[in-house]
């Protein structure tokens, strides 16, 4: 992840939570009171967002401490101690939900990402996600993607070219939709179409795409269409697919399964932060 747009995200939640304080944790314990936290997961999953304990309490205050037992993308069992933190008490629950939300999600994302990758058991297909993530999250819920063993697809509108079926409507055709893209990018970028007919499929290869997408097509339609598509194109089948015929896309011939339920229906892996007794003392 981006150090600099990680700690910029970081800001803005914590300001989100804290305002100008949080009056329940500095009214009850004085900065001298030093304490122990530990992280537990209370369910099996994939780890992701590890980065995010250490930045986000530094922020708070840099003397904090922060012991990960994991790492990012690391499959662990329900009862296992993730990281263990030492600061002062006040700091260290102030910063507790925020750190909780995000690890949490990202592991989610990172678990149910790896399962679908177990599901599909097919090397030659990678899993990846779309653009359907939380606004302001998609860094975080992308990069937990990868953590579960997947593939990111474009990162936004500004990265790759993805024609889809209301640009052809307003456009005219695909051809015509392609010819326009290609007077005005570069030869850096990518261009996807989104097809649901053979006769699409053809039309994009004839017309130079680089990426077909087969859109809410079944296994036997994407291993047809894949038929008409030469070797230099990559293929990609999205929309309609979910754990329970997934692995039915086995061994159809794309390169590609995205998957929008990966982020947008998220299940948060299920982790608590303990704090462990307190000591007076005063910080160094």
């Amino acid at each position: 992840m981006n150090q600099i747009k990680l700690r910029t995200l970081l800001q803005s939640f914590l300001l989100e939570d804290i305002g100008d304080n949080d009056i329940t944790s500095q009214s009850i314990f004085p900065l001298r009171m030093i304490g122990k936290g530990v992280f537990l997961a209370k369910e099996d999953g994939v780890l992701s967002g590890l980065q995010i304990m250490e930045e986000a309490y530094h922020l708070l205050d840099p003397k904090i401490e922060v012991t990960l037992c994991y790492s990012d993308g690391d499959r662990i069992a329900a009862g296992a101690k993730i990281a263990e933190v030492v600061g002062p008490v006040s700091h260290l629950l102030t910063g507790e939900r925020v750190i909780l939300n995000l690890i949490q999600r990202m592991s989610g994302i990172a678990t149910i990402t790896n399962r679908c990758v177990e599901t599909l058991n097919d090397s030659s297909i990678q899993i990846c996600d779309t653009r359907k993530t939380v606004p302001g999250l998609r860094m975080l819920d992308k990069y937990a993607v990868v953590c579960g063993g997947g593939k990111n697809h474009r990162q936004g509108l500004y990265d790759g070219v993805m024609i889809k079926d209301n640009h052809i409507s307003y456009c005219g055709s695909i051809t015509k939709a392609i010819e326009a893209v290609r007077e005005q990018i570069g030869h850096m970028v990518k261009i996807e179409v989104e097809t649901e007919t053979k006769e699409e499929v053809v039309e994009s290869v004839e017309a130079g795409a680089d990426v077909i997408m087969f859109d809410n097509r079944t296994p036997e339609e994407v291993r047809e269409f894949s038929k008409y598509v030469p070797e230099s194109i990559v293929m990609e089948a999205s929309g309609g697919i979910n754990l329970d015929n997934l692995a039915s896309y086995r061994g159809t011939g794309v390169h590609y399964i995205s998957l929008g339920f990966l982020t947008h229906s998220v299940k948060a892996m299920d982790i608590s932060f303990q704090v462990k007794e307190g000591n007076k003392k005063d910080v160094e």
